[in-house]
């Protein structure tokens, strides 16, 4: 995994330059969203292998119509590299390339079960005010955490569950 990061790391900084070029970051992100998920099909995957698939073939099973002249020239030297594989890592990437861009930050809050719409909305505040930019909040539900919350956004994480009180009870009473 290490590996395929550090390979789709110039692919996905150079994508997020030609989107910005363009102005179509939002096209791209939906392109690439698009073209990853057709490449991480073991279906598809045992296609886009194959020797005798052109590049040229490649490209059009990824891209999708309407699909700018810049982002299919970028599949093709993908293909060309024999890099398609690295196709969902380089989305991926490219999602952080613009979320920090744009001053987002994105949370998900995994919860016991589903939280109201005014919880929700008094987290997001918070977490605005503690990072100073915007927030986009996915929910999950995992009724293993008994109650409570967990905040996932990127490098902090916040455990409120109720779980995670009891494990670190344990762990105190343990020493």
């Amino acid at each position: 995994m290490t590996q395929a990061l550090t390979l789709a790391r110039p692919y996905a900084r150079a994508a997020f330059g030609l989107s910005l070029e363009g102005g179509r970051s939002a096209a791209w992100s939906q392109a690439l969203a698009f073209a990853a998920r057709v490449a991480a099909d073991p279906q598809a995957q045992a296609l886009l292998n194959h020797p005798l698939l052109s590049p040229a073939d490649a490209v059009g099973l990824l891209a999708m119509d309407g699909s700018d002249e810049a982002f299919t020239r970028f599949l093709g030297l993908l293909a060309d590299n024999r890099r398609l594989a690295l196709l969902p890592e380089i989305a991926g990437l490219f999602e952080e390339l613009r979320a920090e861009a744009e001053r987002v930050v994105k949370a998900k809050v995994t919860a016991a079960s589903e939280l109201p719409a005014a919880e929700l909305e008094a987290i997001k505040a918070a977490l605005k005010k503690r990072f100073g930019r915007e927030v986009e909040i996915e929910t999950a539900i995992d009724a293993s955490l008994i109650g409570g919350a967990v905040i996932d956004a990127g490098e902090v994480v916040i455990d409120g569950s109720l779980k995670g009180k009891l494990e670190r009870l344990q762990t105190a009473l343990a020493q």
